[in-house]
């Protein structure tokens, strides 16, 4: 095989030309592409008993790929999402594979052709009104490191941002002093979008800077570590799982909720929502692509439902019980 077309050119010319030169893509994504397919690699060097830097393309045929996303429902426990977000990396670099090496073509095609997995939509996790506020409440506002973790919970509730789009906010994105504070939220696939910052989120934010003394227009992330860096996703994960242990003791119901940082970007969709603002300015507040995403929401508030019957007048009326006619029908509904 040409050195041209060896796997790991294939690999350096797919991140380097075609994601970050053609595509401009993300670091985010590119990072997200990145894990997936190293763990491909490691995967397929374990199973053919051969090192990374030894393997080629043609070890990378169908079989091996429908193997290791099974490896990663069954022994990694990834989420059906998970499982496609990888699929959806390695497909990527399949084409690229098949428009830059002609011998690989019938390879890359077969892997092309393998399908997502279907999933089931599940019910949209957000927290009470009640249940946010005691969780916001639980960091000890006596330390720095409380009055950050409380400054970041407040900021994922009241402007729903992605927690990579809250870690990414530097102190000159945000617009504090002016009449209506606002803050620069830059979403997935170089998205931007300016949101409005709560009374109460610019109170807490302002705070925090005065406390780390530093020029509100520096370049400066926002939330940083103890050491000053910038904070990681798993440390504001961290953030959120002491909160919860605190914030339990008072509100055991907590216990029985799927809590990370992404529900309190629920919950905040969800209380626009009952407020009364409209699908579309929620999908623009979100940075949702499509309305469609948004509108899951809608689906979600049974309350909301509730309520449209009862304007209906039609909570109360109980329908007539289906009676089947025909003798084969009423065997098959005894069943």
């Amino acid at each position: 095989m040409s050195a041209r077309f060896s796997l790991p050119s294939l690999l350096e010319s797919f991140f380097r030309h075609r994601m970050m030169k053609q595509r401009n893509a993300s670091e985010a994504t590119i990072a997200s592409y990145r894990d997936g397919l190293r763990l491909l690699i490691l995967f397929a060097a374990e199973r053919t008993q051969r090192e990374p830097c030894a393997l080629t393309v043609a070890d990378l045929d169908r079989d091996l790929i429908l193997a290791f996303l099974d490896d990663l429902e069954t022994t990694r426990r990834n989420a059906i999402q998970t499982r496609n977000a990888r699929l959806a990396a390695i497909r990527s670099f399949f084409r690229h594979v098949a428009e830059n090496d002609p011998a690989s073509l019938g390879i890359a095609q077969r892997i092309l052709a393998i399908p997502l997995k279907r999933t089931h939509t599940e019910v949209t996790p957000h927290l009470t009104r009640q249940e946010f506020d005691a969780l916001v409440d639980a960091p000890d506002q006596q330390t720095p490191r409380g009055r950050r973790d409380r400054s970041l919970l407040l900021f994922l509730g009241r402007t729903g941002a992605r927690i990579s789009e809250a870690l990414g906010v530097n102190l000159c994105d945000l617009r504090l002093d002016q009449a209506r504070p606002q803050v620069l939220l830059r979403g997935k696939g170089r998205k931007e979008r300016v949101i409005p910052v709560a009374d109460d989120l610019a109170t807490a934010l302002k705070a925090l800077i005065r406390e780390r003394g530093l020029d509100p227009h520096d370049h400066q992330p926002l939330f940083v570590g103890c050491h000053g860096e910038r904070l990681t996703r798993f440390g504001a994960t961290h953030i959120m799982h002491r909160a919860v242990a605190t914030a339990i003791k008072g509100m055991p119901e907590l216990a029985n909720k799927p809590l990370s940082p992404h529900v309190l970007r629920h919950t905040l969709a969800m209380t626009l929502l009952q407020s009364g603002v409209d699908l579309l300015t929620i999908q623009a507040w979100l940075g949702h692509s499509a309305v469609t995403t948004t509108h899951r929401y809608a689906a979600a508030d049974v309350e909301m439902m509730r309520r449209g019957l009862d304007k209906a007048g039609i909570a109360d009326r109980q329908p007539a019980q289906y009676q089947p006619k025909d003798a084969v029908l009423r065997v098959l509904e005894a069943l």
